[in-house]
């Protein structure tokens, strides 16, 4: 049988409004392109790129989402088992920006709790056509503890970072196994609570 080409599957999501250049950042990441006439996502669509991270291979899966709220009852269904959603938002749309709080209340829906989560202020090389300031952007990050990025696909700033940023994180968080054979995952905080408690 082929040996396995990773080490690791991340599956990830970019989420926000139609038009903030999701699927551009996506095609930026996958394969260094930059293209100004796509069509806006029917749906859902997904890249898949493997990237080298603290040397383990980690095969990254990532979702782009339709923004469209027509589109909206399909996209709720990929939040279930996303291990890290970027928020995307246009810094020249100031709509977008503040549309940021919905998609971060479907994210506390729909995702697991301890899903990774970034916000990436989109096309940051259009600054004459500044609506949002970074501040904003940093603030809201902090208020919800997220990681916060400005990006642009076009000009191809921080894409690299923010998806490496994202799995780095997810990896940090990882679990170490103990026990290949079983895979039994053993966290130490797990250990220290069940010696102290008695069964049941």
């Amino acid at each position: 049988m082929a040996k396995k080409q990773y080490d690791l599957l991340f599956k990830l999501l970019l989420i926000g409004d139609s038009g903030v250049g999701k699927t551009c950042i996506l095609y930026r990441f996958s394969d260094d392109a930059f293209n100004t006439t796509f069509i806006s996502t029917i749906g859902i669509d997904f890249k898949i790129k493997t990237i080298e991270l603290k040397g383990k291979k980690i095969k990254l899966q990532i979702w782009d989402t339709a923004g469209q709220e027509r589109f909206h009852t399909i996209t709720t269904s990929y939040y279930r088992g996303a291990m890290g959603i970027m928020l995307v938002y246009d810094i020249t749309n100031a709509k977008s920006f503040d549309n940021i709080a919905k998609w971060l209340r479907n994210i506390d829906e729909h995702a697991s709790e301890d899903v990774e989560k970034m916000l990436l202020g989109n096309k940051c090389d259009m600054a004459d056509r500044r609506m949002v300031s970074k501040e904003r952007g940093e603030q809201i990050a902090k208020d919800h503890n997220i990681r916060f990025l400005e990006t642009s696909a076009k000009a191809n700033i921080h894409i690299d970072k923010a998806f490496y940023d994202l799995a780095e994180a997810i990896l940090d968080k990882m679990p170490s196994k103990t026990n290949d054979e079983g895979g039994v995952v053993v966290r130490p905080t797990d250990q220290k609570q069940q010696s102290g408690s008695r069964c049941c």
